[in-house]
Protein backbone atom coordinates (compact mmCIF):
# COMPACT_ATOMS: atom_id res chain seq x y z
CA UNK A 1 0.00 0.00 0.00
CA UNK A 2 1.02 3.13 -0.86
CA UNK A 3 0.70 6.80 -0.57
CA UNK A 4 0.32 9.17 -3.35
CA UNK A 5 0.37 13.03 -2.91
CA UNK A 6 -2.37 14.53 -5.24
CA UNK A 7 -5.02 16.96 -4.00
CA UNK A 8 -7.05 16.15 -1.20
CA UNK A 9 -11.53 16.56 -2.48
CA UNK A 10 -14.72 15.34 -1.33
CA UNK A 11 -17.95 14.02 -2.89
CA UNK A 12 -19.67 16.78 -5.16
CA UNK A 13 -23.20 17.80 -3.39
CA UNK A 14 -26.25 18.04 -5.20
CA UNK A 15 -27.81 21.48 -4.28
CA UNK A 16 -30.71 19.28 -3.36
CA UNK A 17 -28.95 17.65 -0.77
CA UNK A 18 -27.65 20.93 0.48
CA UNK A 19 -29.69 20.20 4.04
CA UNK A 20 -32.20 23.64 3.09
CA UNK A 21 -35.35 23.61 5.05
CA UNK A 22 -37.03 22.34 1.54
CA UNK A 23 -35.09 18.90 1.89
CA UNK A 24 -35.93 18.76 4.99
CA UNK A 25 -39.63 19.46 4.60
CA UNK A 26 -39.50 17.22 1.68
CA UNK A 27 -37.95 13.62 3.83
CA UNK A 28 -41.09 14.80 6.08
CA UNK A 29 -43.42 13.78 3.20
CA UNK A 30 -41.64 10.94 2.00
CA UNK A 31 -41.51 9.29 5.33
CA UNK A 32 -45.76 10.31 5.72
CA UNK A 33 -46.45 8.56 1.88
CA UNK A 34 -44.09 6.04 2.39
CA UNK A 35 -46.82 3.14 3.08
CA UNK A 36 -47.84 4.06 -0.68
CA UNK A 37 -47.94 1.09 -3.27
CA UNK A 38 -45.37 2.63 -6.29
CA UNK A 39 -47.79 4.34 -8.74
CA UNK A 40 -49.23 6.92 -6.15
CA UNK A 41 -46.77 7.12 -4.29
CA UNK A 42 -44.24 8.38 -7.50
CA UNK A 43 -47.35 10.75 -8.24
CA UNK A 44 -47.31 12.82 -5.19
CA UNK A 45 -43.41 12.68 -5.08
CA UNK A 46 -43.69 13.67 -8.48
CA UNK A 47 -46.33 16.51 -7.75
CA UNK A 48 -43.99 18.06 -4.83
CA UNK A 49 -40.93 18.38 -6.53
CA UNK A 50 -41.46 19.54 -9.67
CA UNK A 51 -45.14 20.75 -8.97
CA UNK A 52 -46.86 19.00 -11.65
CA UNK A 53 -49.04 15.95 -12.06
CA UNK A 54 -46.89 13.41 -14.30
CA UNK A 55 -49.02 11.27 -16.61
CA UNK A 56 -47.83 7.80 -16.07
CA UNK A 57 -49.66 6.31 -18.68
CA UNK A 58 -49.10 8.06 -21.67
CA UNK A 59 -45.22 9.31 -20.58
CA UNK A 60 -43.90 12.14 -22.57
CA UNK A 61 -41.27 13.97 -20.92
CA UNK A 62 -38.11 12.74 -19.91
CA UNK A 63 -38.80 13.05 -15.97
CA UNK A 64 -42.04 10.83 -16.98
CA UNK A 65 -40.69 8.01 -18.80
CA UNK A 66 -38.03 7.55 -15.83
CA UNK A 67 -41.14 6.93 -13.47
CA UNK A 68 -42.64 4.51 -16.13
CA UNK A 69 -39.43 2.63 -16.36
CA UNK A 70 -39.97 2.13 -12.57
CA UNK A 71 -42.86 0.78 -12.49
CA UNK A 72 -42.95 -1.48 -15.64
CA UNK A 73 -39.41 -2.12 -16.62
CA UNK A 74 -38.73 -5.60 -15.47
CA UNK A 75 -35.68 -6.53 -17.49
CA UNK A 76 -32.92 -8.49 -15.47
CA UNK A 77 -30.27 -7.19 -16.87
CA UNK A 78 -31.30 -4.20 -15.06
CA UNK A 79 -30.00 -5.66 -11.99
CA UNK A 80 -26.76 -5.97 -13.27
CA UNK A 81 -26.36 -2.41 -14.57
CA UNK A 82 -27.02 -0.46 -11.51
CA UNK A 83 -24.50 -2.78 -8.97
CA UNK A 84 -21.39 -0.48 -9.35
CA UNK A 85 -19.41 -4.17 -8.59
CA UNK A 86 -21.25 -6.47 -11.14
CA UNK A 87 -21.44 -3.85 -13.41
CA UNK A 88 -18.06 -3.95 -13.96
CA UNK A 89 -18.09 -7.66 -15.04
CA UNK A 90 -20.66 -5.95 -17.34
CA UNK A 91 -18.15 -3.44 -19.17
CA UNK A 92 -15.58 -5.93 -19.52
CA UNK A 93 -17.59 -8.78 -20.96
CA UNK A 94 -19.04 -5.59 -23.63
CA UNK A 95 -15.87 -3.94 -24.38
CA UNK A 96 -12.42 -4.90 -22.78
CA UNK A 97 -11.03 -5.33 -19.16
CA UNK A 98 -9.55 -2.11 -19.73
CA UNK A 99 -12.29 0.15 -19.49
CA UNK A 100 -14.22 -0.70 -15.86
CA UNK A 101 -12.08 0.92 -12.96
CA UNK A 102 -10.06 -2.07 -10.79
CA UNK A 103 -11.62 -2.82 -7.44
CA UNK A 104 -9.31 -4.58 -4.71
CA UNK A 105 -12.37 -5.67 -2.60
CA UNK A 106 -16.40 -5.74 -2.39
CA UNK A 107 -17.99 -6.90 1.18
CA UNK A 108 -20.32 -6.00 3.57
CA UNK A 109 -17.52 -5.63 6.46
CA UNK A 110 -14.62 -3.87 6.32
CA UNK A 111 -13.10 -6.00 9.16
CA UNK A 112 -12.47 -8.34 6.28
CA UNK A 113 -9.99 -6.02 3.97
CA UNK A 114 -7.04 -6.64 3.72
CA UNK A 115 -5.08 -3.50 3.42
CA UNK A 116 -2.54 -4.68 1.95
CA UNK A 117 -3.47 -5.02 -0.99
CA UNK A 118 -5.54 -1.54 -1.44
CA UNK A 119 -3.31 0.91 -3.19
CA UNK A 120 -3.73 4.55 -2.23
CA UNK A 121 -5.53 6.92 -3.07
CA UNK A 122 -8.61 5.06 -2.91
CA UNK A 123 -12.69 5.12 -3.30
CA UNK A 124 -15.10 3.32 -0.95
CA UNK A 125 -18.69 3.58 -1.95
CA UNK A 126 -21.71 1.27 -1.43
CA UNK A 127 -22.55 -0.38 -4.75
CA UNK A 128 -26.29 -0.12 -4.78
CA UNK A 129 -26.68 3.81 -3.80
CA UNK A 130 -25.14 7.06 -5.36
CA UNK A 131 -23.87 10.55 -3.90
CA UNK A 132 -22.37 8.15 -0.92
CA UNK A 133 -18.61 7.25 -0.28
CA UNK A 134 -15.13 8.59 0.83
CA UNK A 135 -12.12 9.29 -0.68
CA UNK A 136 -9.16 7.84 0.94
CA UNK A 137 -5.80 9.69 0.32
CA UNK A 138 -3.53 8.13 3.69
CA UNK A 139 -3.59 5.67 6.52
CA UNK A 140 -5.39 8.69 8.46
CA UNK A 141 -8.43 8.64 6.03
CA UNK A 142 -7.96 4.28 6.51
CA UNK A 143 -8.15 4.93 10.43
CA UNK A 144 -10.82 7.14 10.01
CA UNK A 145 -13.14 5.39 8.52
CA UNK A 146 -12.73 2.14 10.58
CA UNK A 147 -13.64 4.09 13.31
CA UNK A 148 -16.37 5.89 12.32
CA UNK A 149 -17.54 3.27 10.11
CA UNK A 150 -20.27 4.60 7.86
CA UNK A 151 -20.89 1.00 6.46
CA UNK A 152 -23.83 0.25 8.69
CA UNK A 153 -25.81 2.73 7.18
CA UNK A 154 -24.85 2.36 3.83
CA UNK A 155 -25.98 -0.92 3.58
CA UNK A 156 -29.32 0.18 4.96
CA UNK A 157 -30.07 2.75 2.18
CA UNK A 158 -32.81 1.51 -0.19
CA UNK A 159 -33.48 2.89 -3.58
CA UNK A 160 -35.79 0.88 -3.98
CA UNK A 161 -38.05 1.97 -1.14
CA UNK A 162 -37.14 5.70 -1.16
CA UNK A 163 -37.42 6.34 -5.21
CA UNK A 164 -39.13 3.16 -6.13
CA UNK A 165 -36.17 2.33 -8.91
CA UNK A 166 -37.49 -1.96 -9.08
CA UNK A 167 -33.74 -2.19 -10.32
CA UNK A 168 -32.21 -2.38 -6.67
CA UNK A 169 -34.58 -4.32 -5.11
CA UNK A 170 -32.67 -7.25 -7.32
CA UNK A 171 -28.71 -5.64 -5.79
CA UNK A 172 -27.34 -7.25 -2.42
CA UNK A 173 -26.19 -4.31 -0.31
CA UNK A 174 -22.52 -4.24 -0.77
CA UNK A 175 -19.85 -1.87 -0.50
CA UNK A 176 -16.75 -1.56 -2.85
CA UNK A 177 -13.62 0.08 -2.45
CA UNK A 178 -11.70 0.76 -6.12
CA UNK A 179 -9.03 2.52 -7.44
CA UNK A 180 -8.96 6.34 -7.50
CA UNK A 181 -8.09 7.78 -11.03
CA UNK A 182 -6.43 11.08 -11.29
CA UNK A 183 -6.28 13.92 -13.48
CA UNK A 184 -3.77 16.89 -13.18
CA UNK A 185 -3.35 15.48 -9.58
CA UNK A 186 -7.10 15.84 -8.73
CA UNK A 187 -10.46 13.82 -9.13
CA UNK A 188 -11.47 14.05 -13.04
CA UNK A 189 -14.17 15.28 -14.36
CA UNK A 190 -17.29 13.37 -14.89
CA UNK A 191 -19.00 12.71 -18.52
CA UNK A 192 -22.31 11.64 -18.76
CA UNK A 193 -23.47 10.02 -21.52
CA UNK A 194 -27.19 10.41 -22.54
CA UNK A 195 -27.85 7.17 -24.40
CA UNK A 196 -31.11 6.51 -26.22
CA UNK A 197 -31.17 3.65 -28.46
CA UNK A 198 -27.33 3.37 -28.66
CA UNK A 199 -26.92 6.76 -29.58
CA UNK A 200 -25.65 9.57 -27.82
CA UNK A 201 -27.90 12.52 -28.09
CA UNK A 202 -25.64 15.20 -25.47
CA UNK A 203 -23.29 14.90 -22.83
CA UNK A 204 -23.05 16.21 -19.08
CA UNK A 205 -20.00 17.43 -17.77
CA UNK A 206 -20.00 17.77 -13.94
CA UNK A 207 -16.77 20.12 -13.09
CA UNK A 208 -14.61 20.37 -10.34
CA UNK A 209 -13.01 23.96 -10.27
CA UNK A 210 -11.40 25.70 -7.53
CA UNK A 211 -13.18 23.64 -4.97
CA UNK A 212 -16.11 24.35 -6.47
CA UNK A 213 -18.69 21.93 -8.01
CA UNK A 214 -20.15 23.15 -11.40
CA UNK A 215 -22.18 21.22 -14.76
CA UNK A 216 -23.74 21.99 -18.54
CA UNK A 217 -24.53 20.24 -21.16
CA UNK A 218 -22.83 19.43 -24.59
CA UNK A 219 -24.42 18.17 -28.01
CA UNK A 220 -22.82 14.81 -29.56
CA UNK A 221 -20.91 17.31 -31.60
CA UNK A 222 -19.73 19.19 -28.60
CA UNK A 223 -21.89 22.66 -29.02
CA UNK A 224 -22.61 24.25 -25.81
CA UNK A 225 -26.32 23.19 -25.04
CA UNK A 226 -28.67 26.01 -23.18
CA UNK A 227 -30.57 23.38 -20.32
CA UNK A 228 -29.10 22.19 -17.17
CA UNK A 229 -30.51 20.62 -13.95
CA UNK A 230 -31.44 24.23 -11.95
CA UNK A 231 -31.50 22.11 -8.67
CA UNK A 232 -28.04 20.12 -9.25
CA UNK A 233 -24.91 22.23 -9.59
CA UNK A 234 -24.65 25.45 -10.99
CA UNK A 235 -23.51 25.99 -14.50
CA UNK A 236 -19.74 26.29 -15.65
CA UNK A 237 -19.25 29.87 -16.87
CA UNK A 238 -16.70 28.58 -19.13
CA UNK A 239 -16.23 26.62 -22.32
CA UNK A 240 -15.12 22.65 -21.74
CA UNK A 241 -12.48 21.50 -24.41
CA UNK A 242 -13.04 18.96 -25.99
CA UNK A 243 -12.08 15.71 -24.76
CA UNK A 244 -9.11 14.42 -26.84
CA UNK A 245 -10.52 10.95 -26.38
CA UNK A 246 -14.02 12.00 -27.30
CA UNK A 247 -14.67 9.50 -30.03
CA UNK A 248 -13.24 6.58 -27.84
CA UNK A 249 -15.66 7.78 -25.25
CA UNK A 250 -18.51 8.01 -28.00
CA UNK A 251 -17.76 4.74 -29.30
CA UNK A 252 -17.60 3.52 -25.58
CA UNK A 253 -21.14 4.80 -24.22
CA UNK A 254 -22.84 3.95 -27.64
CA UNK A 255 -21.83 0.33 -27.57
CA UNK A 256 -22.83 -0.15 -23.34
CA UNK A 257 -26.15 1.47 -24.83
CA UNK A 258 -26.92 -0.91 -27.86
CA UNK A 259 -28.95 -2.94 -26.25
CA UNK A 260 -31.47 -0.04 -23.60
CA UNK A 261 -34.09 1.79 -24.86
CA UNK A 262 -32.05 4.70 -22.70
CA UNK A 263 -28.87 4.53 -20.49
CA UNK A 264 -27.09 7.08 -18.99
CA UNK A 265 -22.99 6.20 -19.48
CA UNK A 266 -20.67 8.20 -16.57
CA UNK A 267 -17.48 8.01 -18.30
CA UNK A 268 -13.89 9.16 -17.09
CA UNK A 269 -11.37 10.30 -19.31
CA UNK A 270 -7.36 11.51 -19.43
CA UNK A 271 -5.70 12.05 -22.50
CA UNK A 272 -4.45 8.53 -21.98
CA UNK A 273 -7.81 6.79 -21.05
CA UNK A 274 -11.27 5.95 -20.75
CA UNK A 275 -13.09 4.62 -18.07
CA UNK A 276 -16.59 3.58 -17.37
CA UNK A 277 -17.73 5.11 -13.69
CA UNK A 278 -21.59 3.69 -13.33
CA UNK A 279 -24.40 2.95 -15.95
CA UNK A 280 -27.54 5.17 -14.49
CA UNK A 281 -30.83 4.32 -15.95
CA UNK A 282 -32.88 6.26 -13.53
CA UNK A 283 -30.94 9.71 -13.65
CA UNK A 284 -32.04 11.52 -10.81
CA UNK A 285 -34.84 9.08 -9.96
CA UNK A 286 -36.56 11.18 -12.66
CA UNK A 287 -37.14 14.41 -10.45
CA UNK A 288 -34.42 16.79 -11.97
CA UNK A 289 -35.31 20.34 -12.86
CA UNK A 290 -34.62 20.92 -16.21
CA UNK A 291 -34.77 24.27 -17.41
CA UNK A 292 -35.84 25.44 -20.15
CA UNK A 293 -38.38 23.23 -19.14
CA UNK A 294 -38.83 22.24 -22.82
CA UNK A 295 -35.89 19.85 -22.69
CA UNK A 296 -37.74 17.47 -20.94
CA UNK A 297 -39.68 16.91 -23.27
CA UNK A 298 -37.34 17.23 -25.87
CA UNK A 299 -35.20 14.69 -24.04
CA UNK A 300 -38.16 12.53 -23.84
CA UNK A 301 -39.07 12.27 -27.27
CA UNK A 302 -35.75 10.83 -27.93
CA UNK A 303 -36.74 7.78 -26.00
CA UNK A 304 -38.73 4.81 -27.58
CA UNK A 305 -40.13 3.14 -24.66
CA UNK A 306 -39.69 -0.80 -24.43
CA UNK A 307 -43.25 -2.56 -24.07
CA UNK A 308 -43.76 -3.27 -20.30
CA UNK A 309 -43.03 -6.03 -18.86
Amino acid sequence: MSDVSIRQESFLMPGYQDGRFREKFHHLIWRIIAPLPDKPYLRVKYRVIKGLWPDLDQPKTFSEKVQYRKLHDRDPLHATLVDKAAAKAYVDEKLDAVYAVPAYWVGTDLATVDWSKVELPAVVKPTHASAQGRFLYNQADIDALIAENPVPDWLKLDHAHYNREWAYSQVKPQVVIEKMLSVNGGVPWDYRFFTFGGRVFCVQVDIRHEGMGYSCFYSRDWKRMPFLDADYLPPFPKEVERPKRYDEMLSVAERLGEDLDFVRVDLYASDDWVHVGELTLYPGGGFENYQPAAYDRILGDLWTLEPAT
